[in-house]
């Protein structure tokens, strides 16, 4: 069953969903293939289809990876904010508070998410041209946001995490994934949400983003 959501409803509604994941619930293994055969009709590069999805549900498992995540959190890392980034990011008061409070609320219970979902693709971009670069990203990345709207649709939350970078040979040792041939590409939490009520973000104008002709 699906929620009664609009296209629109569905592509502004998806959330980022730290808080209001439901960690007393089990998903059910048909529902994530759902949303993984919904993931594999995104567009891919020269139709190669190198994408994959690594599902963790085992308890051992998970928290060996929840370790991994609670490091990588406090790695730091990424290049550092400009004034513009700090501009839009504090442009509505309070939503960094509550973006903070989400992490450290998935920070303390990241062990109890039921469900782990680490999509891959094959090839690595870590010395690759920009050419290279956009064609692997962009044959995993539209495949995950499918896969995030599909979960949203069932009534399932995800969020994106960049958690497996810093540590993504140690995770991928976890996984059994050979790191030198298959690139993580990002670390979704899934569970059933709290509610199923969710509102558009607050976002920085559109006359700021959008350009015609030029820059």
């Amino acid at each position: 069953m699906t929620l009664n959501l609009t296209p629109d409803e569905l592509l502004s509604t998806t959330r980022a969903v730290r808080k209001r994941l439901d960690l007393t619930r089990s998903v059910p293994r048909k529902l994530i293939e759902e949303c993984v055969d919904l993931a594999t009709q995104a567009p891919t590069g020269r139709n190669r289809q190198r994408w994959h999805f690594l599902v963790v549900t085992d308890q051992a498992r998970r928290l060996r990876i929840a370790d991994v995540f609670r490091r990588a959190l406090t790695a730091g890392g990424g290049r550092p904010l400009t004034e513009r980034d700090l501009r839009r990011m504090y442009a509505h008061p309070g939503s960094m508070d509550r973006i903070a409070e989400g992490l450290q609320y998935l920070y303390d219970n990241i062990h109890r998410v039921p469900v782990f979902v680490i999509p891959a693709v094959e090839g690595r971009t870590d010395r690759a041209s920009v050419l290279d670069q956009s064609m692997t990203w962009g044959s995993i990345l539209p495949a995950v946001w499918s896969f995030m709207l599909a979960a949203r649709a069932r009534g399932l939350g995800t969020v994106w995490t960049t958690a497996q970078a810093p540590y993504e040979r140690e995770l991928a040792e976890i996984l059994g994934v050979p790191h030198d041939e298959v690139m993580l590409a990002a670390f979704i939490p899934l569970a059933y949400t709290i509610g199923t009520d969710f509102k558009p973000a607050r976002r920085i104008p559109r006359e700021q983003i959008l350009h015609w002709e030029h820059w």
